[in-house]
């Protein structure tokens, strides 16, 4: 007996179809939630209790599983039963995904990581219809080397040579989605693609506030430096991407204006904090711009090697989180609703949403409004965020 197309609780009830019945599913639903859950069709099949060439058919849409199937995959894969239901969401182009050392990453960590990143797609498309949010605003550049291509962008967003702002702020301001890298995706550390017309960052909590912030501007460089580009594997991409967010978040003019020739190491730990990034990443800088010699590099490395700044940053900055999801979050609050209707809607666990929103779910389920995560106070405000509810 086959299945109608209807709400996958009615298609699910005993009432209306019995544990050997077979059902209509969406096919790709199958393979994303596999894939999010780094599993391999053998593993899911042994967890079910079907042969691994009927999850291939179930991924191909050649066989329909039973009910009794479906809810197998529900509880092997972590989802409602609702989510294999739902319609169709768009597959990631992987190659026209930026991962760092993108051939040293394990396949099944990549594909969960582009699993999450078509959830926050969902995430952000829920959004887009109750909010009005700020629309695409990176500028096109054709190319030019990645010290130019950061002063145009700061040009033109109005930064002149001042410190980079909030990184996570600024990028939502110009219609970046932002999201989080699950935890179980850590060693990803971050990555960017284009979904159409809208651009998407994930940057990865486990790292220290300035390397996350480095990692953002590393993302942008990918968006407005490699957009279109057929694929971002590649040492050169990813050494294209490192000097625009070094140039962008310590711009020529303002350091070579305030550090002076030869820094010793307690210098440049005190300098770190106007620029907001490790000690380390502006080590590198200084170096780039001549006002450290070869030999004066290696030491100054070498020295904050010992002190433990490549494993943490010690007195480093606050984490910055994002304003736009804490704003619709507590907008969704105000209204009566909360993070529990998104994750109702798109048939995904709390757990999961968590995972992608830097953890502000747990902030938005147990709070009135009076807590914030670390970094979610504006500090850029580009005409305001422009959030609002679209009834």
């Amino acid at each position: 007996m086959t299945a109608p197309t209807s709400a996958a609780g009615q298609l699910l009830s005993p009432a209306v179809f019995g544990e050997n019945d077979r059902v209509m599913v969406t096919a790709s639903r199958i393979s994303l939630a596999r894939r999010r859950r780094g599993l391999t069709a053998a593993e899911l099949a042994r967890k079910v209790g079907v042969s691994a060439q009927s999850v291939s058919n179930y991924e191909r849409d050649r066989q329909r599983p039973t009910v009794a199937t479906v809810h197998g995959l529900a509880d092997a894969l972590g989802f409602p039963a609702e989510f294999f239901f739902r319609p169709e969401v768009a597959e990631l182009p992987g190659a026209a995904v930026s991962f760092r050392a993108p051939s040293k990453l394990p396949g099944r960590l990549r594909g969960a990581a582009l699993g999450a990143g078509q959830l926050a797609t969902e995430i952000s498309g829920w959004l887009d219809i109750r909010f009005a949010l700020p629309i695409t605003g990176l500028p096109s550049l054709h190319r030019p080397d990645p010290e130019t291509a950061a002063e145009m962008v700061r040009a033109e967003w109005g930064l002149g040579h001042a410190p980079a702002p909030n990184m996570v702020h600024l990028l939502e301001s110009r219609g970046v989605r932002v999201f989080s890298v699950p935890g179980e995706c850590a060693e990803v550390d971050a990555f960017s693609f284009w979904q159409g017309e809208r651009p998407f960052v994930f940057l990865s909590t486990a790292k220290s506030p300035e390397r996350c912030r480095f990692d953002a501007a590393h993302e942008l460089g990918h968006l407005v430096l490699h957009a279109g580009a057929p694929a971002l594997d590649g040492p050169s991409a990813e050494s294209e991407a490192n000097a625009f967010a070094a140039a962008f978040l310590l711009p020529r003019a303002d350091v070579l204006a305030r550090v002076s020739r030869g820094p010793l190491v307690d210098q440049v730990v005190e300098y770190r904090s106007r620029w907001r990034v490790s000690a380390l990443a502006l080590t590198y800088r200084l170096h780039d711009l001549e006002l450290l010699s070869d030999w004066q590099y290696r030491t100054v490395c070498g020295e904050l090697s010992r002190r433990g700044f490549r494993r943490d940053e010690p007195g480093g900055v606050p984490r910055e989180g994002s304003q736009l999801l804490a704003k619709a979050f507590r907008a969704l609050r105000e209204h009566g609703s909360g993070p529990q209707e998104i994750a109702a809607a798109l048939a995904i666990d709390m757990e999961e949403l968590n995972s992608l929103v830097f953890g502000l779910v747990v902030t938005a389920v147990s709070t009135e409004g009076t807590s914030r995560m670390n970094g979610a106070a504006p500090d850029w405000h580009p005409g305001g965020t422009g959030l609002r509810l679209v009834p």
